[in-house]
This record gives C-alpha cells, structure tokens and sequence, in this order.
C-alpha cells in the first residue's frame, strides 16, 4: 500500500499587522524605538549592576539576570516583527520559527522562575534578616541563577522537538508578528494532542509553583510589615521589594490575558495586542521601573553622570 503524498511545510508566513501602509509606517518607527530603548535600558541595567560596588548584592544581581532575559527576549521578536512590517508579510523557515518559538517560551518559562526567586529572595531580606546574608550568599545566587536558566531552555527543549515533530501539511499561513505556540498547533494535521498534554503537566513546574512561591512570599512579607509599629518603617521595609512586587504584577497579568483568561470573542488584533504586551511592554518598563523606583540605582546612575562629567 502506498501513503498519500502529502506536502510538507517548509517555511511559514506571517500576516504581522493587517493595517495601510502609512501606519505600517509609523508602527515600524514606533517600535524601532522602542526596542532600541529596550536594548539601552537593561544594558544601563547590567553595566551598573556589574560596575557599582553598592549594587553587588543578591537582589540587584537577580535585577540584572532579568535585564538580559528583557533583551533576549525582544530581540528574539522584533527585529521580525520589523521585518514584517517593511514586507507587509514575512517568511520564515520551519527551523527558524521553532528556533523563534524556542527562544521566546525558554525566556518566558526564565523569567517566571526568576521572579520567584526573587520573591524568596525579598521574603529573606524582610522575614530572616539575621541569616540573609549566608543563606543569599553570591555562591547560592549563581547557583540559583543557573537552575532559573537551565530549567527554561531544558523544559522547553521538551515540547518544542515534540512540535517539530508534528505534520504541517496543510495552510502554512499564521495570522500573527512570530511563531507563538497557540497558532502553530493550530495549523498542525495530527499529533497536537500530545503538545497539549505536556503543556499541561510542564505549567504546573513553570507556573503553578513558581506563583505559589511569589504568593507565599508575599504574604509572609506583608504580615512582617504590618507588624512592624511605625508607619515609617513600614514604608522604608516595603519599598525594598515595591518595584518586584510591581514588575510580577505586569508580568503575570500579561501572560495570564493572552493564555489562561478564554479569548472567546476575542478579535486576532486585539490577542496581537495583548501579546505586544509581554515580548515589547514588560523588558520596556521593566528597567524604567527599577530606575524610577529604586534609590541605589538612582545613586549609581548619578555617580556614573558625574565620573563621565569630571
């Protein structure tokens, strides 16, 4: 017996923003710029963190693991995205889309994990002060570090060749600016079930527990605050973790709109949106919130200013 030719994908199409060309125009500018303040940003980020004595602590060496997933992350997106919008359509391998897809679900899946180790790391400072600084020692945070980004590009290897090994065999056109997960399974002739199933059971390792870890935290740092008896000192203790707690709020709230809120009636431009706020907003604000809302940064960046001025 002989099976049925069927004709293989090879490459996938990507429709970007369906919009006239003069706002293609201005999407393009708009979003050159944002990514080039995106690479400024956390570069400004991780130069001070490696180059100032006062920011050599645990909490601002994880500050700058995440300015390098904000850059990975974007990088990994946008110039595509620009691509697109130039072309009005681009085209992009199979490899490259699963290498794009990749990329992007490994620093998702970093950026979840680090944020609750971040989340334990403020929950010592405030909770534990007395043994913070042997149990946050700079050994244990690389320790720490590594685990977050080994753990994002291993679990992710898993069902990315599980994708790649699916049939593409019919539309190869994704109505969307990069190969997300979501669309791809959409466009497979068989075997998305099985995407599916490891989906399910990986997001109980990079999202269930990484949440309980941060809600955990959180609630036990609170508790510690309203027990101290000075409204001041309260203030004082809160702001150390404020910009955290701000920046896994955005960070969840994003994810959770585009994948775990129902979509029903939800238009694609409107899920393009939302997904523009994860892989572009988040590593834009992200630096701007922790140089904004951070005094010792503030200071570094000051100190900086004044050694290129002198």
């Amino acid at each position: 017996m002989h099976e049925e030719n069927k004709t293989m994908v090879t490459e996938f199409h990507l429709l970007g923003f369906q919009v006239s060309q003069s706002l293609k125009i201005l999407i393009f500018c708009l979003f050159l710029v944002i990514y080039c303040l995106i690479i400024c940003g956390n570069l400004l980020i991780i130069s001070l963190v490696s180059t100032s004595k006062n920011l050599h602590t645990p909490m601002y060496f994880f500050i700058s693991q995440l300015s390098i997933s904000d850059i990975l992350l974007p990088t990994d997106i946008v110039p595509n995205l620009l691509h697109i919008l130039v072309n009005s359509r681009g085209n992009i391998t199979y490899i490259g889309c699963m290498i794009q897809l990749y990329i992007f679900c490994s620093s998702v899946v970093f950026e979840c994990l680090l944020l609750a180790v971040m989340s334990y790391d403020r929950y010592v400072a405030i909770c534990n002060p007395l043994r913070y600084a042997s149990i946050m020692a700079s050994g244990h945070c690389v320790i720490l570090s590594t685990i977050c980004w080994l753990s994002g590009f291993s679990i992710n290897l898993i069902y990315t060749l599980t994708t790649a090994n699916l049939n593409f065999c019919g539309p190869n056109i994704i109505d969307h600016f990069f190969c997300d997960l979501v669309p791809l399974l959409e466009l497979a002739c068989s075997g998305a079930f099985i995407v599916n199933l490891e989906i399910y059971l990986l997001s109980i390792l990079v999202i269930i527990i990484p949440t309980t870890i941060i809600i955990v935290s959180y609630t036990e740092i609170i508790s510690a605050i309203l027990r101290i008896p000075s409204s001041t000192g309260r203030h004082k203790v809160f702001s150390t973790c404020s910009s955290h707690l701000t920046v896994v709020s955005i960070f969840y709230w994003t994810m959770f709109s585009v994948y775990v809120v129902p979509n029903k009636g939800q238009t694609l431009t409107i899920s393009k949106i939302l997904s523009l706020l994860y892989t572009v907003f988040t590593p834009l604000v992200n630096p701007i919130i922790y140089s904004l809302r951070n005094e010792d940064i503030k200071k570094a960046i000051k100190e900086k200013i004044l050694k290129c001025v002198i």
